[in-house]
């Protein structure tokens, strides 16, 4: 089984990719942004760690962190962002190889397809056969991000500035697949990736 890192700047359309790919091959794909979420849920590593840094405040009625608080509360304090990423990130990392020993004891799957933004700067390059780059042009992807979320062009530009740049993002990744809209034009750029890796 191979496993294979797929990421990409915001608005690259790397879930369309996804789909994709889940209808090409015997895959298992896995957001890290789920492995994220499960980390956080109640009983879970993370929780008991999270509130009594964040406080209760941090938690919706249900007695779930509440991730839109949880963001208003990191993101303008550096310090404490960075005691939140080390509390999850470590255990995002286990959940995820726990994943990956699953699906080598089940041998269902050709490939395991890890998604995440952020898969060169948390350090999984090594854990990985290869790393995809989704690529799309940037008038595309802040296109993409008004319509499906909303975001003001000045909100965007900073998501854009916060992340690895384009050259960044080709240095680390074997392969690029061009993401600008034409659906087909993808399919077939991941169907040269898989069978090339297919070859003995």
């Amino acid at each position: 089984m191979k496993l294979i890192g797929i990421t990409g700047g915001v608005g690259a359309g790397k879930t369309e990719v996804m789909k994709l790919l889940s209808g090409m091959c015997r895959c298992r794909i896995l957001l890290a942004d789920e492995a994220g979420n499960e980390v956080k849920l109640p009983g879970q590593p993370c929780y008991e760690r999270l509130v009594a840094l964040l406080g209760r405040q941090v938690l919706a009625e249900d007695g779930t962190i509440d991730k839109k608080r949880m963001a208003g509360l990191i993101f303008s304090d550096p310090s404490l962002l960075e005691q939140v990423n080390g509390i999850i990130h470590p255990e995002v990392k286990s959940y995820i190889f726990r994943q990956v020993e699953e699906e080598r004891r089940k041998k269902e799957a050709d490939y395991f397809f890890l998604e995440a933004a952020l898969l060169i700067e948390c350090g999984y390059g090594e854990l990985l056969d290869e790393l995809w780059y989704i690529h799309a042009d940037a008038a595309v992807r802040m296109e993409r991000l008004k319509k499906s979320r909303g975001y003001s062009e000045e909100k965007i530009r900073q998501i854009f500035e916060s992340q690895l740049s384009e050259e960044e993002f080709r240095r680390h990744c074997s392969v690029v697949i061009e993401n600008n809209g034409d659906l087909e034009k993808t399919r077939l750029q991941l169907q040269a990736a898989l069978e090339r890796l297919e070859k003995p």
